[in-house]
């Protein structure tokens, strides 16, 4: 199966070889992903280099926490890509984001504020959990519409925390 993989505006080719292979831009890798304790948290092993993240699925997209960083991420069949660009569709970049906890932790810092323009990729948030310091970012530019949450205080996985129009 093949997929068209967005993260940050750029567009990869993934194509499922089997489940040990995985084929990215005509570039195969050997993989081994599995779930830690039937948690978000993922271990990801690609060419013998191990990685822990954190993915969960956001209401439009993939919200993926690799490295302390937080990648908003679309994943779609190459065929209903197709379909849906020759209909005309694309990625709306208008309409009401909402910022969910990707895990659970603790609020760090809040450095926007209600009514704040913003560019995409500005930190909106810095969340704590398992001793790292994670930044969530902005997806796109907008305004800050609502900040659901205060710095000190422990949120859930997939709790909204704040929208951005």
């Amino acid at each position: 199966m093949r997929y068209i993989t967005t993260v940050e505006g750029k567009q990869f080719l993934v194509e499922i070889i089997d489940e040990k292979h995985v084929n990215v831009d005509g570039r195969v890798y050997e993989v081994d992903f599995e779930s830690v304790s039937g948690q978000p948290v993922y271990s990801l092993i690609v060419d013998g280099r191990s990685h822990e993240g954190y993915a969960a699925r956001g209401e439009e997209d993939w919200q993926v926490l690799l490295r302390g960083r937080l990648y908003p991420i679309t994943v779609e069949d190459e065929r209903e890509k197709r379909l849906r660009s020759a209909a005309g569709g694309g990625v709306a970049e208008t309409g009401e984001f909402h910022l969910r906890a990707p895990m659970p932790g603790l609020v760090v810092a809040i450095p926007v504020e209600e009514g704040q323009a913003v560019k995409r990729g500005q930190v909106l948030l810095i969340l704590e959990s398992m001793k790292m310091q994670n930044e969530l970012k902005s997806p796109r530019d907008g305004t800050v519409e609502r900040v659901r949450i205060k710095a000190g205080e422990t949120v859930e996985q997939k709790q909204a925390l704040l929208s951005v129009t």
